[in-house]
């Protein structure tokens, strides 16, 4: 069973985190529980019971998952960057009737707290699936149109190519028919603006903001390095849905394009991060959101500070 919290109660509805001249704040758009025996086939209750600093903060007492759908503002000293743009508006989508539901505000708390859409520069989006790229675009008399149309849409070659095109390689015709809506109504717009730069491989956005290959969950899967005044963070995208996975690297996804893959991406960002001072900020992990990767045995926990 999917229990939407709604937007602000029991998360934050925003939370700030300084990495040398680089300000991050988190604007969330809904928060879910969620059964992770289901997202997670490898998953049992008793296992996530198990992981005692899962709570509260990303389980709950009867051990079912808490997830956050939330933006991410990245402000630099040269760029104002909005890093996955959630659900949307009108969009009516999700992998619950009660998602389907949500009627995202994001765009009214971004303006409510000073970063009107108008003031953007640059969005990135870890990947395209529907709960990253929705408020991408916006209705605009009748039509999907650009929602930061002063902004440049930077999306890895690999991923965009990939869901552009006719697929067959994903077996789940529900979340096919998800993703050509997704592609026609989020994505299309913005490329047919001329709003949209492809680039590939690791990239560079400014001085501070890298964008990594993490790929597993989508083709093109990028998560986003931050790095100020000898100060380090990483916004994982879905490389990592939920904290559990430090624990159990192998926790694939259902609905990961290649699990195998996935796998092999989180050992190498947990080990590559596990007892360095690298904030690592989870972009579906609820309440706190971030933490130290510190080792743990064979595998890995999250210091929340």
């Amino acid at each position: 069973m999917t229990n939407i919290r709604g937007r602000g109660q029991g998360d934050a509805p925003q939370q700030v985190w300084h990495i040398g001249d680089v300000t991050i704040t988190k604007f969330v758009d809904c928060v879910e529980e969620h059964d992770l025996t289901h997202l997670f086939p490898k998953a049992t209750v008793q296992a996530l019971l198990d992981i005692p600093w899962l709570q509260p903060n990303f389980l709950t007492a009867d051990g079912t998952g808490i997830f956050s759908y939330h933006a991410l503002v990245v402000e630099t000293p040269t760029r104002r960057i909005i890093v996955d743009t959630c659900w949307g508006y009108e969009k009516g989508r999700g992998p619950s009737e009660e998602l389907a539901q949500i009627q995202s505000l994001l765009l009214e708390d971004l303006e409510a707290a000073g970063y009107p859409r108008e003031s953007f520069d640059t969005v990135l989006c870890t990947h395209l699936h529907a709960d990253h790229v929705g408020c991408n675009t916006m209705m605009v008399d009748g039509k999907w149109v650009p929602t930061f149309t002063n902004a440049r849409y930077i999306l890895n070659r690999t991923e965009f190519e990939y869901w552009k095109a006719p697929y067959d390689m994903v077996p789940d015709p529900e979340f096919i028919h998800t993703m050509e809506a997704t592609f026609y109504d989020s994505v299309a717009p913005v490329h047919e603006a001329g709003l949209i730069d492809l680039v590939e491989g690791t990239h560079k956005i400014c001085e501070e903001v890298t964008l990594v290959p993490t790929p597993g969950h989508s083709p093109g899967h990028v998560s986003i390095h931050i790095a100020s005044r000898g100060e380090q963070a990483l916004i994982t995208g879905d490389m990592a849905h939920h904290p559990s996975q430090l624990v159990h690297t192998d926790w694939s996804l259902r609905w990961d394009f290649d699990g195998e893959q996935s796998v092999r991406t989180r050992e190498q960002v947990f080990s590559d991060a596990a007892d360095k001072p690298i904030l690592v900020i989870g972009t579906h992990w609820a309440g706190v959101t971030a933490g130290h990767v510190k080792r743990d045995g064979d595998s890995y926990r999250l210091q929340c500070d």
